[in-house]
């Protein structure tokens, strides 16, 4: 029998940052969190030996190639769970109460399904369950009655704010997601055609796989949120808008129809929102560090450059829209970003990319699971193409 209030956890994405940072938590609160089972797409020795530091009985390996030379690595009586059935596998073991999900890109979808339906509580990490379905998702957890507890750093701030708040989202005039603005805030628009991999990938507060940091120099990773955030407190687009933040001290704000504005501070350390998911609706004292008021010096807002950085403008389209849009919004993104990369597209032509796709999509207005992921493949190949011809 779990000892009281003990939250048995299954980390999706064990070895990326966020799952890193999720058994840091994990390790400052034995006594509250057990992770029984971890998965990861292809690091094997990293995943043997997260298994051997947290004592998780069961792994999951995305690459079948890897079955081999991970059971070499497991001390005995760890349960290997190999490709896309072993995470659906350890999505839905039994006795775990909560999936946290930290799988960059699509491939976390179905195994959040398969928790849901197996009425886990769902802690989010990623952006894309929610972009690509959160009609689907959101419609399943009210199902299931399980809950869905945002990790990102805004979302999970914004969680904060509302949380108690007895009035709904009638009584929430807006939701404020903040951004850091990324490396080039400053820059010239027509510097930003000579920006290179190196440069996006210097952020300049937090330290993030390389997929989100680009997101962030492009703002493609506040649009996201913009979307998820839609889905996630049932607020229409229109009430969501985003100020850029750059000391990314205040995580998000609410405004209320009565003026007010609650905002969430914390230092940029992941561990916060990861420790306040796992462990809602209760505060506990982990590893974590109080902010230093003094040493702030300032808090600076200004509004993001829309024209310069367009991404915004693609979401609130992409969100208005609905339907099968935001996945294609989504799986464009995602293909810009690897060719951006790989060297074959400039940086401006991530937004290129992802705006002509979605102007060349027929939007379908309900999206179901099927046409979600038909639209993501749909949308996958008109942006290799689209990536192609300006090689």
């Amino acid at each position: 029998m779990n000892a009281p209030g003990k939250r048995r956890v299954v980390l999706l994405g064990s070895t990326g940052s966020i799952g890193t940072s999720t058994l840091k938590v994990a390790e400052d609160l034995p006594e509250r969190i057990e992770v029984v089972a971890l998965a990861a797409a292809t690091n094997v020795r990293k995943l043997a030996a997260q298994a051997r530091e947290t004592g998780a009985r069961h792994v999951a390996i995305h690459d079948p190639s890897k079955e081999a030379e991970l059971r070499s690595l497991l001390p005995e009586g760890v349960h290997v769970h190999v490709g896309p059935e072993g995470l659906l596998e350890v999505a839905t073991l039994a006795g775990a109460d909560i999936v946290l999900v930290a799988i960059v890109g699509t491939a976390g979808l179905h195994p959040a399904l398969a928790a849901i339906e197996a009425g886990k509580d769902l802690a989010i990490a990623s952006k894309e369950i929610l972009v690509m379905a959160g009609e689907v998702i959101t419609a399943a957890a009210a199902a299931r009655g399980v809950r869905l507890l945002p990790v990102d750093s805004e979302h999970n701030a914004i969680f904060q704010c509302l949380d108690g708040h007895r009035g709904g989202p009638a009584e929430v005039s807006r939701l404020v997601l903040t951004a850091s603005g990324g490396p080039f805030r400053k820059m010239p628009r027509e510097d930003l055609e000579l920006v290179t991999p190196e440069q996006a990938l210097r952020h300049p507060t937090w330290d993030m796989g390389p997929k989100i940091t680009i997101d962030s120099a492009t703002l493609f990773n506040k649009g996201l949120e913009m979307i998820e955030a839609r889905w996630l407190f049932d607020i229409g687009m229109d009430r969501i808008d985003v100020v850029v933040h750059p000391q990314s001290i205040i995580h998000s704000m609410v405004e209320f129809i009565d003026g007010s504005v609650l905002a969430q501070l914390s230092r940029t350390d992941m561990c916060f929102p990861i420790q306040y998911a796992l462990t809602w609706p209760e505060r506990l004292r982990g590893g974590l560090k109080p902010l230093d008021f003094p040493g702030l010096a300032k808090l600076e807002f200004e509004r993001p450059r829309e024209d310069d950085f367009p991404a915004l403008g693609l979401a609130r389209r992409a969100g208005l829209t609905g339907g099968t849009l935001p996945a294609v919004f989504n799986a464009a993104n995602e293909v810009a970003v690897d060719a951006f990369r790989g060297g074959s597209l400039p940086f401006p032509g991530i937004w290129r990319c992802v705006s002509s796709v979605m102007d060349r999509h027929v939007v379908l207005p309900s999206a179901s699971l099927d046409s979600v992921i038909d639209a993501d493949l749909w949308a996958r190949r008109e942006a290799e193409s689209f990536c192609a011809s300006v090689r």
